[in-house]
């Protein structure tokens, strides 16, 4: 099977679909065959649909994110990084189609190329399975971008939370199942993480693991004010982050 048959595979799409076709061809490309189309307008449109989609899922995961905190973590998973991470992943650097000039200047690993051509195979599903297929290619994205260690700067979201915890108050933070559900294809897991009784965040995810860390990740950033309180006087930490 090739490249683009596994690829398609994957994006149940046809590996004969002309839409597939021009999502993977880089304007070098085009430039050298005269007639072809490249992915620059898929590109345009998948920009906007991977935006609403992640935007939507986020908003359905973490129901007490706030608005700032949901912003920071889109900006973390569908940043050009983060596509062209998941493209190679998918193989999408296998099945583009340049022209001879950017095959030798090594551009099928470009970090732009690819997130380019993943925002535009994302237009390509968008507008060959609606926007359900589209999510489901979104939602791929994200749950890839939350498995990952994230910024390296700020570590492991749960072990940066228990080492702050532990540095200012001598304590862990726990985690504890408050919900799951889902058919067995499509399970989901609610995630709190508490110090002592009190309720730090609470997070969604496809397994415990990325319930978890999503609810670290969350706590990490709604406790900020609340870490510098307890530094100074731990009796400040308030008593409820989350509703």
């Amino acid at each position: 099977m090739s490249a683009v048959q596994e690829l398609a595979q994957r994006l149940a799409l046809s590996s004969e679909d002309a839409l597939l076709e021009t999502a993977l061809t880089h304007p070098s490309y085009a430039h050298e065959q005269p007639g072809a189309a490249d992915n620059q307008r898929l590109e345009f449109l998948g920009d906007a649909v991977l935006g609403c989609c992640v935007a939507e899922e986020l908003y359905s995961r973490f129901t007490g994110a706030s608005e700032g905190e949901l912003t920071r973590l889109r900006a973390r998973l569908v940043n050009a990084s983060a596509l062209a991470a998941w493209a190679r992943i998918q193989g999408v650097p296998e099945a583009l189609r340049l022209g001879r000039g950017a095959l030798s200047s090594q551009l099928r690993d470009s970090t732009n190329v690819l997130a380019d051509a993943v925002e535009a195979l994302i237009a390509a599903s968008y507008l060959r399975g609606g926007m359900e297929a589209a999510r489901r290619v979104c939602r791929s994205i994200v749950e890839q971008g939350l498995s990952e260690p994230g910024d390296p700067a700020l570590g492991d979201p749960k072990s940066v939370l228990q080492e702050r915890f532990q540095a200012s108050l001598h304590a862990k933070p726990t985690y504890s199942v408050v919900a799951e559900g889902g058919p067995p294809h499509e399970r989901w897991f609610d995630v709190e993480v508490r110090l002592g009784e009190q309720v730090l965040a609470r997070a969604r995810g496809r397994s415990k693991r990325l319930a978890e860390r999503a609810a670290a990740e969350q706590a990490l950033d709604s406790a900020r004010v609340g870490e510098l309180l307890c530094l100074a006087a731990p009796a400040a930490i308030p008593s409820k982050v989350l509703p």
